[in-house]
């Protein structure tokens, strides 16, 4: 069946776009387009195109919570095929300004979950990368 529409954007709200692409320039690559303080796009290489839309009164999502304020999606990251290259992604990000969500079970995920500087949950994915 043919598609209706192409994708073309994840956007994040937040409440300072600038702030949170530079970040996540820094985790997933690319540089942000950022001409007009309230909508930067970041063009991440092999990756999504993500937009960051200034949202006043912004309330971070209440991680896990499903019952009210609860994370609408999340944004996966792969940081590598080994637990090593899991610890040094996460050291980068939390020196980035994000903050663990989740310590429970690592040791049984194949994921670690983390908010970025804005309060928007984001995972670092141990990925099997086969040849």
């Amino acid at each position: 069946m043919p598609a209706v529409a192409r994708f073309r954007s994840v956007v994040v709200d937040c409440p300072d776009p600038r702030a949170l692409a530079r970040f996540y320039a820094q985790v997933g690559g690319g540089t942000p387009e950022d001409d007009d303080p309230d909508w930067v796009v970041l063009r991440i290489p092999d990756g999504p195109r993500l937009a960051f839309q200034r949202s006043p009164g912004y309330t971070p999502p209440e991680w896990p919570r499903s019952d009210r304020n609860a994370q609408q999606l999340h944004l996966d990251f792969d940081g590598g095929s080994t637990w090593e290259e899991i610890d040094a992604a996460e050291e980068r990000v939390l020196a980035l300004g994000a903050r663990v969500l989740d310590r429970e079970d690592y040791e049984k995920k194949d994921f670690r979950v983390y908010a970025d500087p804005a309060g928007h949950p984001f995972c670092l994915c141990r990925i099997e990368h086969t040849a």
